[in-house]
């Protein structure tokens, strides 16, 4: 049984919305620094990936966290990654019924947040290497390799984010660790798979730039990695027999609340009761 709070029935299409205004954000600013860091006649520009990549990676992990503690961010729990959104269903943390207004959200949000960004920044946006910040991954790496790299770091990120909700104590730093993890997988993987992990941050600006050939291993490898990193998830928490009460990955709340650290609004405890 979910030991997510049922959201009131009013408000599953509301933090959708949230959901779309942070993932319109998310991409906007994603195809602005793309825009200023790998265009040619930019002053910003960068003519070395790696180094490009490691700066976005930064810049893109201070956003993430940013707009996690926003107040749209605490409201909807500041997923913007349908990935995200389907693991914490998956881990018990969030109400089933809420996935596809979310799901839907975010990839409209891509789409939006990639049109503004055109809109703003004019049609340097879509020349290379900028490409509407469409990922790519290396000449070199084969369609099989690129699979597994996105499925993998996000089975890992998942696997980190539900060590972290495991700990209530500890479920204050996830912003913190997630935008760290997804700045270092983007410096690291960017120049090699592409780093994006997450369906909703390929699939706007690859409808726009026309790079929808590997469109799909964008879209499916993220969520594969979710599922295994939900699945991950739950054989540890079996092994180790984490108390129910101790076991409540609502990230929504922990963002919610004045306190993080304070586990008091997760209701009382409940003796002798384990997932099993």
């Amino acid at each position: 049984m979910s030991t997510a709070s049922p959201l009131p029935r009013r408000q599953p299409l509301a933090r959708a919305a949230d959901e779309f205004w942070l993932t319109t954000v998310l991409l906007f600013l994603s195809v602005t620094v793309v825009r200023w860091l790998r265009d040619p006649g930019s002053t910003l520009y960068i003519a070395d990936l790696d180094v490009a990549l490691a700066v976005i990676g930064v810049l893109s992990g201070i956003i993430l966290t940013g707009l996690m503690f926003s107040p749209p961010g605490r409201r909807a729990g500041g997923h913007m990654n349908p990935a995200v959104t389907i693991a914490l269903w998956l881990m018990n943390g969030f109400p089933g019924r809420s996935v596809p207004p979310y799901v839907l959200a975010q990839l409209a949000g891509s789409a939006v947040g990639t049109v503004l960004g055109r809109l703003v920044w004019g049609r340097a946006v879509s020349f290379p290497p900028v490409d509407y910040a469409a990922v790519r991954a290396a000449s070199a790496w084969r369609p099989a390799s690129v699979f597994l790299a996105e499925m993998g770091s996000m089975m890992v990120l998942i696997v980190v984010v539900g060590f972290f909700l495991a700990r209530p104590g500890h479920a204050r730093l996830l912003p913190y660790v997630i935008g760290l993890s997804v700045g270092l997988v983007i410096a690291l993987l960017g120049p090699r798979s592409g780093g994006s992990i997450n369906p909703a941050r390929q699939f706007g600006p690859a409808a726009l730039s026309g790079r929808t050939t590997d469109l799909w291993i964008y879209l499916v490898a993220p969520v594969l990695g979710a599922v295994l990193g939900a699945s991950v998830d739950h054989v540890v928490n079996r092994r180790f027999r984490i108390p129910h009460h101790e076991r409540d990955p609502r990230l929504h709340e922990y963002l919610r609340s004045p306190k993080p650290s304070d586990t008091r609004h997760l209701g009382p405890k409940r003796r002798n009761h384990r997932i099993h």
